[in-house]
């Protein structure tokens, strides 16, 4: 199988970068992201400076897990549209080369259309179900990172 460099090359070559190239799906991607991102770190952040901290270390993972758990639920629920808007146009099209997902809006909005509000859902459960083990290294990196990042006094 070619390496993922050598796909990157033939797709410049034949498509080349961008939005119907390299960059296919740029701004869904983008979406997905910083949909998600902004949602689940203030989620997460905010909630966590309310609900009081546990002496207890056991306690207190299992307040951070949920926390995150919650968190990472919230995220998906508001940014599975864009995931699903992303894998339509950057995978394959309905009908060979015709290209019917373009944009990412425009890309919710014909899924919706054609196929109801529950389509832009596709996928939510899996997602969800892989958020304990996905994002908890996640918090717990950037939250260290912030601690470091701390003047000390």
């Amino acid at each position: 199988q070619p390496s993922s460099f050598v796909q990157a090359r033939q797709i410049i070559k034949t498509d080349g970068l961008g939005f119907q190239g390299l960059n296919k799906g740029l701004t869904a991607t983008l979406g997905r992201h910083g949909v998600f991102n902004m949602v689940y770190f203030g989620f997460y952040f905010n909630v966590k400076n309310i609900l009081p901290v546990n002496k207890d270390p056991n306690l207190e993972f299992l307040r951070k897990f949920g926390i995150g758990l919650v968190s990472g639920t919230i995220a998906s629920i508001i940014n599975i549209p864009f995931d699903v808007a992303k894998s339509r146009i950057q995978g394959p099209q309905p009908v060979p080369g015709e290209i019917k997902y373009r944009t990412c809006f425009k890309t919710m909005a014909t899924v919706y259309k054609e196929e109801g509000f529950l389509a832009l859902y596709k996928g939510l459960v899996p997602k969800i179900m892989r958020l304990g083990p996905g994002n908890f290294p996640s918090v717990i990196s950037i939250s260290f990172l912030f601690l470091l990042s701390l003047p000390a006094f």
